[in-house]
């Protein structure tokens, strides 16, 4: 039976659950008849593929040397082998919790779900067809049956529900995160790991939902992997394991600090606030300027995310510059050096603010109202009702997969 004070936490906590929408899948097709490769790409291309070996490999970024695993190492069945004895209670149904769950579950692991009974998240757990009493459960009683307790609640539900399941986490189990910031910030979130367990992070670089559905499609996402506590000696080779269960196809190491420090920094940099804030800036200027809106949109917006975005995710900036016209890259170029030098401040105050602990203070004290999700909910609409995104959702409606 579930405790009394994990319930009365965890109810609070509950409500914060944001569930990611899934990602459509879109092809790229360029408009260019041939691929304009130098010499220079060809041998860092061929430099990259004489690495790819199975195993641990080593990788020069750029200059500096780092260790990265790979998928290809950990088959199905070293997986269930390696985790024959253990039970993998997974905490939590949300974004993460719902995509990592389905994955450790596809690769026939012994994975239970524990969340509050008959809440939203327990009934969108049975509805991906967890079943009461067999693999789904109340946290108390997944947590008493877990070897590895998967804890991915949100970060604020993780502070609030922290007394009650710390007693729980007893000699021999392994303690697993996706984030960092609860055990790095525990001077404001109280979450002070017991010290005779394994402490292990696999933080996949998407969302849950992304980290399923590239499952699905038989790839595998880009995670970092932390230690944090190693009791057993054998907390990195756990964590690669598992990172590889869930759904990476590389693992890139790191620590529990440095993955909070950039999550935090580059969520709210180019990833989504500093994006957003760009795009809201340019798209004004052009409504001022006398632009219609949906010739400021396919400017900012639609060319950059349908174009030129998907030309540097697959190919490199470089190649970017390349396949667009002679006016187009001498302007981006000589304007780079502008933003950079204009933007670098704020990108320092920013990284300041997160080390420091200052956006984490906001983001507990605000996601731990009892009103959060209506004052979640009202930003939200806010954006919504912004001019770019209305003009955004009549332009995406015209595109052929959307007829």
């Amino acid at each position: 039976m579930a405790s009394k004070t994990f319930v009365r936490t965890l109810r609070t906590a509950s409500k914060q659950k944001i569930s990611a929408p899934s990602i459509p899948k879109r092809s790229f097709v360029s408009a260019t008849a041939t691929r304009p490769v130098v010499a220079a790409q060809r041998t860092a291309l061929a430099a990259a593929s004489q690495q790819q070996t199975r195993g641990i490999k080593t990788v020069d970024f750029a200059g500096t040397t780092e260790t990265v695993y790979e998928r290809e190492d950990w088959p199905r069945e070293k997986l269930l082998d390696y985790f024959k004895n253990d039970t993998l209670a997974l905490i939590g149904y949300g974004s993460q919790g719902h995509g990592q769950g389905l994955n450790l579950r596809d690769n026939g692991l012994n994975v239970i779900i524990g969340v509050r009974k008959n809440g939203a998240s327990w009934k969108e757990a049975e509805q991906d067809g967890w079943i009461p009493g067999k693999n789904l459960f109340e946290v108390d009683e997944a947590i008493s049956r877990g070897s590895i307790i998967m804890n991915l609640l949100s970060d604020a539900a993780q502070s609030e529900t922290w007394p009650a399941i710390k007693p729980q986490l007893t000699k021999g189990k392994t303690l697993y995160f996706s984030h960092g910031f609860s055990p790095v910030f525990k001077e404001l979130t109280k979450v002070d790991v017991p010290k005779d367990i394994d402490v292990i992070l696999v933080a996949p670089k998407g969302s849950g939902r992304t980290v399923r559905s590239l499952f699905r499609e038989g790839r595998g996402i880009n995670s970092s992997v932390a230690i944090y506590q190693d009791v057993t000696g054998k907390a990195e080779e756990k964590a690669v394991a598992l990172g590889v269960a869930i759904g990476s196809g590389y693992l890139y190491k790191t620590t529990f600090e440095k993955e909070v420090y950039s999550d935090l920094y580059g969520e709210r940099g180019c990833l989504m606030g500093g994006i957003h804030g760009m795009f809201l800036a340019q798209y004004e200027v052009l409504r001022e300027r006398g632009h219609s809106p949906s010739e400021a949109f396919n400017e900012t917006v639609e060319e950059a995310t349908q174009s030129l975005y998907p030309l540097i995710g697959a190919n490199g900036m470089d190649w970017m510059y390349a396949a667009c016209s002679t006016t187009a890259r001498r302007g981006a170029i000589d304007w780079s050096g502008k933003f950079k030098d204009t933007l670098k401040p704020v990108f320092n105050e920013l990284y300041d603010s997160v080390k420091t602990g200052k956006e984490t203070k906001r983001s507990l004290e605000y996601n731990s109202q009892p009103d959060y999700r209506e004052k979640y909910e009202k930003e939200l609409e806010e954006i919504r009702n912004l001019e770019i995104w209305r003009a955004g959702k009549a332009v995406r409606s015209l595109r052929p997969e959307n007829q």
